[in-house]
């Protein structure tokens, strides 16, 4: 299993970003009749977090996902870094050969 830490450019400053939860998604609900004080935390995904970039990176995010996905597994980290996980070396070689050719120096994988 090869593991590499996501890197994308940002919008605005033109720097290599990482995307990662600082905290979880808290998800409430606000009922019409009654108060409801009931609210749970919960992660985003790989997918979801790469998603919610529209607009902040200088790539479409559906692109870099279904990219990405075809040859392997995003996924968050315990400390909240995007990584993706691929299962054999060709397959990581192959990955960064189309990163490069789709996205040039746009996105960017960095093995952990």
């Amino acid at each position: 299993m090869i593991r590499a830490r996501v890197w994308l450019r940002c919008a605005a400053m033109h720097d290599p970003v990482s995307p990662c939860v600082v905290r979880p998604a808290v998800i409430g609900w606000v009922g019409k009749n009654r108060r409801i004080d009931l609210t749970i935390e919960r992660e985003f995904t790989g997918v979801e977090l790469l998603r919610r970039m529209k607009g902040w990176i200088t790539i479409n995010p559906k692109e870099a996902i279904e990219l990405l996905e075809s040859h392997g597994r995003l996924k968050i980290f315990d400390d909240g870094e995007l990584v993706i996980e691929v299962e054999t070396e060709e397959e990581f070689d192959l990955l960064t050969g189309k990163i490069v050719k789709h996205f040039k120096d746009q996105c960017d994988l960095e093995r952990i």
